[in-house]
């Protein structure tokens, strides 16, 4: 027994309602469990629970032992000075000098239920109920993956919050910050987020009609310039971001913060930098035009994008190769972006915007791609789980990420089944 099996208890309410009793014996009856609280304070706020004669509304605090009310300090914390019900699993001691009574759940709890919970928490595999699945119907996949997806945009708006508040609550600011981020994919993602934060769009587009003034503020901004053995293509680029930096007062990164090491050199940083600013290069009203499009097909051609022509035979600076070869952004890579940028980013202007027509379409486009093949997504398969497109990618990436790694599964519809009604089998 531990306190999240006893919130899930009380929270949906599974335990034997005749014949609760409080401590002092006196009779209750549970009206409403109350909203769980994942903030600090009391577990459950705003129940409604009748002892006795007398029907209270406030706040609830569960622990496995009534002992516990001391071990964790609360009767100095005024935070719980108010509560109307202490529920515990165990009524192990008497609480001395509390105005509120203590309810017992020992003997009015499922022991099946209990028992596939720790059956499930006791499996080693990195899913938990991998060996189980086969035992979910159709229908409850297809809902809990549509709030999986919900829930996965819902966390990424939460993240893009503060950019928000830094682009001074303007769409292209705020796309120009993430698409700088999604250039950076994993491994880049916070410098290319960074170099942004530093280059304002306002100065870059400026600059836009000029391909290599456009080069020479991302790569001079990145701290990517300078040092010995350059060539001419790193002078000029040098002589130009000399010149706009000292116009716009600019204060470039170091240039230690990209990494290549352990990266195809297709992913190199200098090479979506180039990338970045052919982008940047072409876009006229990129905003407007991505959140407009509805389909992948229109999308994809802004974004398959190559880099200028002193890529093709380099993937670094001074570091020439031996075959020359144009260095487009690709398929996938643009595919990736639509997926962690332009979805969601039509997704939270519709929110903002109550354009519910919008939201569909976000959700169109993500519907509309390939699924994305990694190490999740592999995993999900080699258990017979397979993604059809994107959108159901993405819900199984957050599955796999917030609920199977971190074994929150009485908080996912597939494990609360399993532990309500199902057939959790031990590991052999």
């Amino acid at each position: 027994m531990n306190e999240i099996i006893l919130q899930y208890l009380w929270r949906n309410v599974l335990f034997n309602p005749a014949g609760l009793r409080t401590n002092e014996r006196e009779p209750v009856i549970v009206l409403h469990p109350g909203t769980q609280n994942h903030n600090a304070g009391p577990d459950f706020t705003e129940a409604k629970i009748k002892i006795g004669k007398t029907v209270w509304v406030g706040n609830v605090e569960l622990h496995v032992r009534t002992s516990d009310w001391h071990k964790h300090r609360h009767a100095t914390n005024p935070s719980y000075q108010n509560i109307i019900l202490h529920v515990v699993y165990e009524d192990d001691e008497p609480l001395a000098g509390t105005s509120f009574p203590t309810l017992e759940l020992k003997h009015h709890l499922d022991q099946a239920i209990l028992d596939r919970y720790q059956r499930l928490m006791n499996l080693t595999h990195t899913i938990p109920c991998a060996g189980q699945l086969r035992h979910i119907p159709d229908i409850l996949w297809v809902t809990w993956m549509d709030r999986l997806l919900a829930e996965r945009w819902e966390r990424r708006l939460d993240d893009w919050q503060s950019l928000w508040t830094q682009s001074g609550s303007d769409w292209r600011t705020l796309l120009y910050y993430r698409l700088a981020a999604n250039f950076g994919f994993h491994v880049n993602r916070e410098a290319f987020l960074d170099l942004a934060l530093s280059l304002p769009l306002k100065i870059l587009s400026r600059h836009r009609n000029n391909l290599l003034q456009t080069e020479a503020l991302l790569f001079g901004q990145a701290g990517l310039l300078g040092g010995a053995g350059a060539d001419e293509y790193m002078e000029t680029l040098e002589q130009e971001y000399h010149f706009l930096r000292r116009k716009y007062q600019l204060v470039p990164l170091s240039g230690h913060r990209w990494k290549f090491m352990r990266l195809r050199p297709s992913n190199f940083p200098t090479l979506r930098i180039a990338q970045f600013a052919m982008l940047v290069h072409k876009s006229l009203d990129l905003f407007a035009r991505m959140m407009e499009i509805k389909d992948t097909e229109s999308i994809l051609p802004l974004l398959e994008v190559q880099a200028s022509a002193y890529w093709d035979n380099h993937y670094r600076f001074r570091e020439q190769t031996r075959e020359s070869q144009v260095k487009h952004l690709g398929r996938e890579a643009a595919s990736n972006i639509i997926i962690n940028t332009v979805a969601p980013m039509q997704h939270l202007y519709a929110h903002l915007q109550g354009k519910d027509s919008l939201h569909e379409d976000s959700l169109n486009l993500l519907q509309s791609l390939k699924p994305e093949h990694n190490a999740i997504t592999r995993e999900w398969r080699s258990l017979g789980v397979i993604a059809d497109n994107a959108a159901q990618s993405q819900a199984l990436i957050q599955l796999f990420n917030h609920y199977c790694t971190p074994r929150n599964c009485l908080s996912c519809s597939i494990g609360n089944r399993l532990v309500r009604k199902g057939d959790v089998t031990s590991e052999k």
